[in-house]
């Protein structure tokens, strides 16, 4: 039985919320390796454009709420998404029309597109304020629980109670199809095999017949429908607050990095290593070692590596050892 509780008690604190977040830093990772392989440059402006995405999608959201618009148990957030997703496409494909591309034609370094993506980035940052405040917005609503922790008590008669909230389930299902649908269209139609020619060989691409201009626009829109997604699931999951998501920058970029920029196996994987790292690093394991020590042996301090307050200094230590021993990462990405 004891092991039992600690293995709820695991689940509870490290397995699903590191799987949901690993979820969430996966779709943003994958974001940045499409930019980083197809558009050659790393952007800087990629959280605040997440949090401009999930702006978008909580006006929505309210606005449906305020109409009486649900799809219950569901949260309405999901039923607003695809307006965020559009919007958001428009905003990027004009801010490549009106920035990025004319460093592309004069064939600017890379270093000058990221100087560029952080000017976006603080416009963005401050359109964000603007329109939605610096402070936390909730937006969730439907069903809270998948899973209670007073019924799953009652259900087994353990001490530990398993809870699985709505928001955690839906956001490994949406990245499990999001992924799926991704990888398919890169593999199997012929848009997506143009990108990934693009990616590979630039000049050969172009000698194909490629288009590069559609190339850059199909880019923009897969970006913002992953940026949207994964913003939206984290302020449905957590809340929403605009400077959060610029401190996702880092360990979004670290899950690109450690993965292997470029390489959108590799950003899923990072992903899930980063939220992996990061949850059991600041974890307290009190609870679960009483539960699997013999009394005598039972810790009296939390048994916590690190206060949850440092959790992304996990993701810039992890990014800086994969960046001094293996700058291709995991999978083979191409080096920093």
């Amino acid at each position: 039985m004891d092991f039992l509780n600690a293995l709820v008690a695991l689940s509870n604190f490290v397995l699903i919320p590191a799987m949901a977040y690993g979820s969430q830093l996966a779709l943003g990772a994958l974001g940045v390796t499409l930019i980083y392989g197809i558009l050659r440059f790393s952007n800087f402006a990629h959280g605040d454009t997440m949090a401009f995405g999930a702006m978008v999608t909580i006006l929505f959201t309210w606005w449906f709420q305020s109409m009486g618009l649900s799809i219950h148990p569901l949260p309405t957030a999901l039923l607003a998404l695809p307006f965020g997703i559009f919007v958001t496409s428009i905003l990027l494909i004009v801010t490549d029309r009106t920035v990025y591309r004319f460093y592309r034609r004069v064939k600017a370094k890379p270093i000058v597109f990221v100087m560029a993506s952080m000017g976006v980035m603080f416009i963005m940052n401050g359109i964000v304020r603007f329109i939605i405040g610096p402070g936390e917005q909730r937006f969730a609503d439907g069903e809270r629980f998948i899973i209670k922790a007073r019924d799953f008590k009652n259900a087994t008669g353990l001490n530990e109670g398993l809870a699985f909230k709505t928001s955690q389930g839906i956001t490994i299902v949406t990245a499990i199809i999001v992924v799926a649908v991704l990888f398919w269209f890169l593999n199997r139609t012929r848009t997506g095999k143009s990108m990934r020619a693009f990616s590979d060989n630039e000049d050969l691409a172009l000698l194909s017949g490629i288009n590069p201009e559609r190339v850059v626009m199909i880019t923009w829109i897969i970006v913002a429908a992953l940026i949207t997604i994964a913003g939206t699931l984290y302020g449905l999951d957590k809340s929403f607050k605009p400077f959060t998501y610029f401190q996702l920058l880092l360990p979004i970029f670290a899950s690109a990095i450690v993965g292997g920029l470029g390489n959108p196996l590799g950003a899923i994987a990072g992903g899930f290593v980063i939220a992996f790292s990061e949850v059991t690093i600041t974890y307290a394991w009190k609870k679960v070692a009483v539960y699997l020590l013999p009394e005598s042996l039972e810790p009296s301090s939390l048994v916590q590596l690190m206060s949850t307050d440092y959790k992304f200094a996990v993701s810039f230590v992890i990014l800086i050892v994969v960046l001094l021993f293996k700058p291709t990462g995991l999978f083979k990405g191409q080096s920093v």
